[in-house]
């Protein structure tokens, strides 16, 4: 689907993600216009200045997806939603489990709603591989998240929108992510934390996920999760490989680092899942994605299974438990974060 002569809004576009994603459908399409909804008008400010040869294309909305009339206004002739707006730390919403239904249910209803009223095309939710079995707030609001997406093909009375999610991975090199953590920790002279020696995890760099997006686009037909084949890695070694590099950086001897064990945080996992063992049961796979088929046939049966290409259903073989791997070695970590820059 070209993103061309459409009108774009990105919900949470302020942060990480949604300034990568401004910043490749400028770089390969022409949209009409890009409008930008988050509460931060200090990034509003810095994008601004980022994308100056561009603001023509650029439309900055200050506003919260809580605020149901804001939203309104902001959605007015959209084509595409890219809904990143969301709660995402789990320990931050471990601890204020009620903001993050305000954000991540509620806020997210209010944009359901106003995107049938406003008869979207495509609306693309974020989700997060923490709604497969989750064990913390934020997974149950996503997975929450997801259902009420899913639904929405069947809530809705036309044609449009069409509604569905993605699943993402830790992605390295975000705003709180483990690189820029651990670099904060090196300029500080701090130890460097480490929540568990067995703790794995699926990666993925932001061009990985913007590519992902857009290619869902093409293929999505209403009320789809679909999921990355990510890369696994133990975060010890993913760790070990970031010491070697800021140790190079800030002239210190790696072996003089010392890494601290400070146990899980409220919520947290030691491992991850693509998609839960029962999700397995209707999940199909393509070349490198998933895709897992809704529940509810009322839904599923609209969704035709020839148009994707290369399908076929998940034969329960290959690992999607982050704790099974197969895991990158140290060097083809350090050869991934080099090929997208992260170190």
């Amino acid at each position: 689907m070209t993103l061309n002569n459409k009108n774009i809004l990105i919900t949470g576009g302020s942060g990480t993600i949604g300034s990568a994603l401004i910043d490749y459908i400028l770089t390969n399409y022409s949209p009409k216009v890009i409008r930008i909804l988050s509460r931060d008008e200090s990034k509003h400010h810095y994008l601004k200045s980022k994308f100056v040869k561009n603001r023509d294309k650029l439309r900055f909305f200050i506003g919260n997806i809580r605020d149901k009339e804001r939203t309104h206004r902001a959605l007015e002739n959209v084509d595409i939603v890219f809904h990143l707006a969301a709660l995402k730390h789990v320990e931050a919403c471990e601890y204020n489990p009620f903001e993050a239904i305000k954000t991540n249910v509620i806020g997210l209803q209010n944009l359901i709603e106003v995107c049938i009223d406003r008869e979207v095309e495509k609306v693309i939710f974020t989700s997060t591989d923490k709604a497969a079995s989750p064990s913390n707030t934020m997974g149950v609001t996503k997975l929450l998240g997801e259902k009420l997406i899913t639904n929405a093909n069947y809530y809705k009375s036309k044609p449009h929108p069409t509604f569905y999610s993605v699943r993402f991975g830790n992605i390295m090199g975000s705003r709180g992510s483990l690189i820029p953590l651990i670099e904060e920790q090196f300029k500080n002279n701090l130890p460097i934390t480490l929540t568990h020696k067995e703790m794995t995890r699926y990666i993925m760099d932001i061009e990985t996920a913007l590519k992902f997006m857009i290619k869902t686009l093409d293929i999505a037909q209403g009320g789809e999760v679909f999921v990355l084949k990510m890369k696994v890695v133990k975060i010890i070694d993913l760790i070990d490989v970031i010491i070697e590099h800021f140790s190079q950086v800030y002239n210190k001897n790696p072996e003089k680092v010392i890494i601290k064990e400070i146990g899980l945080f409220a919520g947290e996992k030691k491992y991850e899942e693509l998609f839960s063992i029962e999700e397995s049961e209707r999940t199909y796979e393509m070349d490198d994605i998933y895709m897992i088929l809704p529940q509810i046939t009322e839904i599923s049966t609209r969704i035709n299974l020839k148009k994707y290409l290369n399908m076929v259903m998940f034969d329960g073989k290959s690992p999607f438990n982050s704790k099974d791997g197969p895991f990158l070695s140290r060097k083809e970590i350090k050869e991934h974060l080099k090929k997208y820059n992260l170190i």
